[in-house]
């Protein structure tokens, strides 16, 4: 057993106490702003380039305890008072130029009602009115009711991410995600029978899989995303800043993925025609030396979340030590 196994706890609450135990701080967060906002571009289900405004908004933590997230840094600790969501939605949208869509990411689970309260699902979806689409994330146990009441609000198109991870099963486990592979095709039903389009989040390389084996179950988990009816999958490639993934990385159970790897899973998504895939290159500088080959690649992934065309391999010895 790898020595972070032998120390990493098998139940959940168990493992709730260990990730918690390795956190850092949490910014310093205004209830009555977004912590951040912007607009960028991103290919429809259509195939053009359309604006969206993407508003992540200041909530309360989400309540799963996942080993790989790091999202709870932008989170508070207590529910937000009625009226803050929709003001914080109002502030970005005065100070955004205009957009078609709209990503209202909260750190967690949009249905979560400790996270945002039920009563503002009205003013939230008058705030959004304008908007085309309208994209939020949840965790598929709260896919229900909450769901659906919100869906029935809306002017447009409710789309939910969800993230799946991996298929693997035993890193889907350790992950402490909550959450069972069946558990998340019946939240993907559910959504499809409401005619809510499911867009899906996937790890690259998540812990305890080596680069071999993350291109592999990247992969398998693009088809069983699809096979669930995603429209669109981003792939996510892991990242540390939580604490337990650098004890993760002092045992040898994770490093980031490469951006090969990243690169063959974006490629094999978009030749299977079956949906959108997007390479997530937020923060990706950072854990990459930015060489001449990364640089390359970095703009081949870009070009391929752009044009949804799985664009050939850059080859040659870009930057001294082949491509």
């Amino acid at each position: 057993m790898n020595a972070s196994l032998a120390i990493y706890p098998e139940s959940r609450a168990d493992r709730d106490t260990w990730i918690i135990e390795r956190r850092g701080e949490r910014n310093i967060l205004d209830a009555s702003q977004p912590y951040a906002f912007f607009v960028e571009e991103e290919c429809s289900k259509s195939g053009e380039l359309v604006p969206v405004a993407t508003i992540f908004l200041t909530n309360r933590e989400c309540p799963w305890r996942c080993l790989m997230c790091d999202l709870w840094k932008n989170t508070l600790t207590e529910t937000v008072q009625a009226g803050a969501i929709p003001r914080q939605i109002g502030f970005a949208l005065e100070r955004l130029p205009m957009a078609r869509q709209v990503k209202l990411y909260n750190s967690g689970s949009f249905f979560d009602p400790h996270a945002i309260p039920l009563d503002d699902y009205p003013r939230i979806a008058d705030r959004v009115a304008p908007f085309e689409r309208v994209i939020v994330e949840s965790h598929p146990g709260l896919v229900a009711n909450n769901c659906f009441r919100f869906k029935d609000l809306l002017n447009g198109q409710l789309e939910v991410a969800m993230g799946l991870e991996t298929v693997h099963p035993q890193t889907l486990d350790r992950l402490n995600k909550g959450m069972t592979l069946e558990q998340f095709a019946a939240a993907a039903g559910r959504l499809r029978q409401h005619h809510i389009d499911l867009r899906v989040f996937i790890l690259v390389k998540p812990p305890f899989l080596s680069e071999d084996e993350a291109l592999t179950w990247a992969e398998r988990s693009l088809d069983f995303a699809f096979d669930c009816g995603a429209s669109a999958v981003s792939l996510i490639p892991t990242r540390g800043g939580n604490g337990a993934m650098e004890e993760l990385t002092a045992t040898g159970d994770f490093e980031p993925p490469g951006l090969k790897t990243l690169e063959a899973a974006t490629a094999y998504g978009l030749s299977l025609g079956r949906g959108r895939v997007f390479a997530d290159l937020w923060e990706v500088a950072a854990t990459q030396p930015l060489n001449a080959c990364n640089r390359r690649r970095i703009e081949r992934l870009q070009a391929m979340n752009r044009s949804q065309i799985p664009i050939a391999e850059v080859t040659g010895d870009v930057c001294g030590a082949g491509y």
